[in-house]
């Protein structure tokens, strides 16, 4: 089995100090595609460019301390692919993308951090911007590649992703035209949540995200914000899924998927 975890780190040197490395060299992925670094490359080097034993490829943004994401794995890729809209988002470090083509295959592993409106007007025009770009982008994709993109999306698609859903129509993350984006790439784009096709029914079980307020975490206000998107051919090798709650490594839990026979 190929098990291939995503986990928006809120900053790789908090998640370090909480012992992320340590959970990682037990759990032992394959592979494990990190958002939110908060870190530029002289942070990186000589301490985080391997974890666990898995090598990193990173995607840094220009404004330090902000966003970043990574793809750290055992396997070495036939190729790195550094952004994707080529201006806005590229600036903002949100996407890396491995490359693990042989004559047979072509196959990239994908690290996404989508923009959080939450901030204001400002930021969720961003947010739709980016939507608007990514959409075409993975479309295309899908055309030449199999592919499976983890990420923060920072989307609950359906009421079953939050708890609260009825308080959050209004507000960033689940408003209806975000979730119109989430069910179009999954209806005629082509594409799988690939956690909703091995567990279609669950809500408490589901979360990946709580906010630091009150006592979110406490007592299980969350949302699912965390996903596996993956072309239909990767999607029908998963077999297992697991959402990592026993210990707190940033806002997020990380979520594992085990796929059989992923590369090769």
């Amino acid at each position: 089995m190929f098990k291939l975890t995503s986990l928006n780190l809120n900053g790789i040197r908090s998640a370090a100090r909480k012992g992320v490395e340590a959970w990682l060299e037990k759990a032992s992925p394959d592979c494990i595609c990190v958002q939110e670094i908060k870190a530029q490359a002289p942070d990186i080097e000589g301490s985080f460019d391997t974890l666990a034993g898995l090598k990193g490829h990173f995607h840094y943004a220009e404004k330090k301390g902000y966003s970043g994401v990574g793809v750290y794995t055992k396997h070495e890729p036939s190729d790195v692919i550094v952004g994707f809209d080529g201006g806005e988002f590229d600036a903002e470090g949100r996407y890396v993308e491995l490359r693990f083509d042989t004559p047979t295959q072509k196959l990239s592993i994908i690290s996404s951090y989508f923009p959080s409106g939450s901030s204001g007007p400002e930021r969720q025009d961003a947010k739709f911007r980016f939507l608007a770009a990514m959409y075409p982008h993975l479309h295309a994709l899908k055309q030449a590649r199999e592919f499976v993109l983890c990420g923060d999306i920072n989307i609950a698609h359906q009421e079953a992703d939050l708890k609260n859903w009825k308080g959050n129509k209004k507000n960033s993350g689940f408003l209806p035209e975000e979730r119109a984006w989430m069910t179009q790439l999954t209806t005629e784009g082509g594409i799988v949540d690939v956690y909703r096709q091995l567990q279609p029914d669950t809500t408490d079980a589901c979360y990946t995200w709580w906010s630091n307020r009150g006592q979110a975490y406490a007592n299980n206000v969350g949302w699912r914000l965390d996903y596996h998107l993956a072309t239909p051919a990767l999607a029908n090798k998963a077999r297992s899924e697991a959402i990592y709650k026993d210990e707190k490594f940033s806002d997020h839990a990380p979520i594992t998927i085990a796929y059989e026979g992923l590369l090769g």
